[in-house]
Formats: C-alpha cells, structure tokens, sequence
C-alpha cells in the first residue's frame, strides 16, 4: 500500500501534459531533477520518522515537537486542506480519462462526477479494515498496470508489436526531443523545460510524507523505515524515471488527444501510444485501470485529509465535534467536513476539464512544495536538538544535511516559478494566477495568526528544551528482532 501510494494519476495522466510542453527529453529531466529533490527530502523525514514513530503521526506533528506550536498548527491545516483538495482532483483526472470513451461528450461530466464522490465518500465511512482491504488490491492494480506499461514499452521500442514498427528513440527526433513553449529558440526550449518540471512534480506532491504517516504503523518503525528510506531511490528510479522514458518512447509529444489545459480531448499518454501502436483492447484495459487509479488515489486522499483534521481535534488545534467518531471508530464529522473539498470538482461542468484539471495541479504543487520547505526546517529543528542533548539517532543519512539543502532550494525555487507563465502577456490569466499562488499567503495566515493569539511562545523552541524522550521507552520496548530476508528484498 505504501508503495502504491505513491503512484497516481499524476504519471499515468498529469505526465502527459508535461510532455507535451517540454517534449521527451524536458520531461525525463524534469522528472530526474524532482526525483533528486525527493530522494533527499525523504532521507531526511526519514532521519525525523524513525527517532520517534507515532502511530497516526504526521510531519505536523514533528513540527509541533521540534519546532513550535505555530509551525505544527499551520502544517496541520495544510495538510488537511491539500489533500482534501486532491480528491477533486484525482476525481477531474477521472473525468479526463473516461473522455477516451466519451469523446463527443454525450454524458455530461457531472454524471461521472458524482458517481465517483459518492463511492469515495461511502467508502469512507466504511470500518477502516474495508478501507485497507480495498486499498491493498488497488494498490496491486496500480504496480502491475505500471510494470505492464514498462514491458510492453520495451517491446514496442524492438518493434515487437503488431505492425512491426521498430520505435526506438523515433519520437525523439520526430517531432523533436526539446520543444519550446511561448516563444522561440533556445529560450523557449528554456521555458518548456522549466515549465515541465513544474508540471511534473505533481506526481510526487505528498509523497515523502507518506514514509511518516505509513511508518506508525509499521512493524518495528525505526528499523524498517531507515529500510524503506535507502530503498526509495530504486523505486523512483524504476517507477518514475523508467516510466516517464517509456511514455517518451511510445507517445509523441505533438499527439492531439494529450493534456494540454487548451480544452481538447484527453488521454493518458500510456493509452494513446498503445493505441499508436495497433494493440487491439489493451488501450481500453490500460485506461480502465487508470480510472482505477485515480478512484483509489481520491478515496486515499480523502482518508488522509480527513484523519488530519482529526489529529488537529484530537490535540485541540480544531473544534471538538472532529473527533467523534462512531461504532467502527470512523471519525464521521472530520470525513464529512474533509468530503466537502470534493464538490469542487463540479466546476469542471462550467470550464473544460483541462482546464479545471491545472487549477487543481497549480494549487497542489504549490502546497506540496511549502510542506517540503516545512520538512526541511523540521530537519534541521530536529537535528539541532539532537546533537544539543547527545541524542543517538536510529538512522543518519550519509547525503545528510546536503540532501535536505538541495531539496530545500529545490522546493522554495519551485514554490516562486510554479505559475510564472501567467507574466507572459499572452498568457495572463487571474484565475491560473489565483490558483498557483493562493497557497503562500493561506500559509503564511496560518502561520501568523497562530502567532497572534500564542505571541507568548518561541518562534521555536531551544534546542536544549525540545522533548526527546515522551513515549520514547514505549516505542523501543515495542521493537522486534529483524527477521532474516532473502536476495530479492535485500536489494528491493
């Protein structure tokens, strides 16, 4: 579940639009430079993780404890709003991908919209273990529909399919392996490629915190999660880098029917090169498993988004009324308040969804990129209480502190140019403009305004001060011998 989470429609959808700006080459060294990004932002979580796993935790948490009350308050709603934000967005992406079948628009979209917020939402105040159940069978279908696409793409690429085309790196050099986006040249090759590894990063936003939420429930957490964390690197490399260069083979960046937020016809790039290719049914198969995909990734998105609010209830950061919870332990009122965000998907009615599809990837990247920067300080919050008290850490990164460095440069870069398109004239627009930049002056009203009404706390505590050892004993005590692995998940 853990792994499969971390695979969604950002690839098997968003990509396409990233291919389509910046061409093959932008897009594989868009995905490279996030992946880096990544690996170094998790390797330091990881260091945070593991000291102290918390069942249920998240990196707000951390912030709470490492940092201030502030800090932890302000992430806390990130988190919960961010989130919540994603189920319509995973449920536009839906929309875009039942357009493959629908291509005149014969249903209208508000069918298929409410079909699939009354199933995530129903799930949801299902008993947990439903929730589980559900989510470990669909996390399967994600890694092996994407194990799949690797395959048949390296087929495709020797010219294994039915009309025998050998494509090779053919789509590289027809249209062009560079494209240049709103002007010319070298610097519209520039802009693409900027432009795309902005887009790009849509497909980890959230991923590295998932270590900390999935580690609390973990068996023997400061053991496995240094585990997962070292192995992470093969997962990016294999899923995402091997993914996207697969989509950059089998997929050409001029194809009609990608994502380009103009208000055309849709497909996951995956889709249109199998169907390029003269598959026969496969297309449809791949792209029903994709609406898969983004039905799971809503009805993950939602559980998180409202156990969030839940947490903040739970520490009194949020009304009372969020932490009840019923017979099967569901917290019903913070499901229902988190379900809200879900009728935003609606607005795709009014506009394209294209279109509707980038306000919530404009919004989002935004948002995971200040939860990085927040990870980052919470890093080094944590690692200066550490040497402070003489604290021995159960996992220390070797790319430590310079992973986090790069990240952290990596994410504030990202936060200021994640809709800088809209200051070229021609492509102006409020509402693109509203929604790439809305998360920054939302976080830093959190943040103050937390400060406002405890003006009387630290801007962070002192590293001699920070508590280290509450519930520390507990989690020790809980840890169990490692059991002996073979050759595959050593490596693995």
């Amino acid at each position: 579940m853990a792994l499969g989470g971390t695979i969604g429609t950002g690839l098997f959808v968003g990509s396409g639009q990233a291919l389509a700006i910046g061409g093959p080459a932008s897009l594989l060294l868009g995905y490279i430079f996030i992946s880096a990004m990544v690996y170094g932002l998790v390797t330091a979580i990881a260091e945070v993780g593991a000291y102290l796993p918390v069942h249920g935790g998240t990196m707000s948490y951390h912030g709470f404890r490492y940092v201030s009350r502030s800090m932890g308050f302000a992430m806390g709603y990130l988190y919960w709003y961010s989130l919540g934000i994603l189920v319509p967005y995973e449920i536009t992406a839906a929309g875009l991908v039942i357009g493959y079948w629908d291509q005149s628009g014969s249903i209208n979209i508000a069918v298929w919209i409410t079909i699939m917020m009354i199933v995530i939402i129903a799930l949801n105040f299902m008993p947990v273990r439903v929730y589980g159940e559900s989510e470990f069978w669909f996390a399967g279908v994600k890694i092996i529909t994407l194990i799949g696409l690797l395959m048949v793409s390296f087929i495709l690429f020797w010219g294994g399919g039915p009309n025998r085309q050998r494509l090779g790196f053919h789509y590289w050099k027809n249209p062009r392996p560079f494209n240049a986006y709103l002007t010319t040249g070298d610097a519209g090759r520039f802009v693409a490629l900027l432009k795309c590894t902005v887009s790009s990063a849509i497909a980890f936003i959230f991923a590295p915190e998932l270590i900390v939420i999935s580690g609390g429930e973990m068996e023997s957490p400061r053991r496995n999660i240094p585990r997962a964390a070292r192995r992470y690197i093969y997962r990016l490399v294999f899923f995402y880098i091997f993914g996207v260069l697969a989509i950059g083979v089998i997929c050409p960046s001029d194809a009609s029917r990608l994502t380009k937020g103009d208000g055309t016809v849709n497909s996951s790039p995956f889709v249109i090169g199998i169907q390029n290719a003269g598959i026969p049914v496969l297309d449809h198969i791949v792209n029903a498993a994709v609406l898969t995909s983004a039905w799971s990734a809503g009805n993950s998105f939602l559980y998180m988004s409202s156990r969030s609010l839940y947490s903040l209830a739970m520490s009194g950061n949020a009304p009372h009324v969020f932490k009840t919870c019923n017979r099967w332990g569901v917290p019903y009122w913070a499901v229902s308040a988190s379900a809200c965000f879900s009728a935003l998907a609606y607005l795709a009615v009014g506009s394209s969804s294209s279109v509707v599809f980038n306000w919530f990837v404009n919004f989002t990247n935004t948002s995971g990129f200040i939860s990085w920067i927040c990870c980052s300080v919470v890093f080094f919050r944590f690692r200066k209480a550490v040497k402070a008290q003489g604290i021995e850490q159960p996992y220390r990164s070797k790319i430590q502190p310079y992973g986090v460095y790069f990240g952290l440069a990596g994410a504030t870069l990202m936060t200021l140019i994640n809709g800088f398109t809209v200051f070229f004239p021609s492509e102006w627009s409020v509402s693109n403009f509203f929604t790439a930049y809305i998360g920054i002056p939302a976080f830093l009203i959190l943040y103050f305004g937390h400060r406002v009404l405890y003006w009387s706390d630290p801007w962070a505590w002192r590293p001699e001060e920070v508590d280290m050892h509450t519930g520390l004993d507990e989690i020790i005590a809980a840890e169990q011998p490692p059991k002996p692995r073979g050759a595959w998940w050593k490596f693995w």
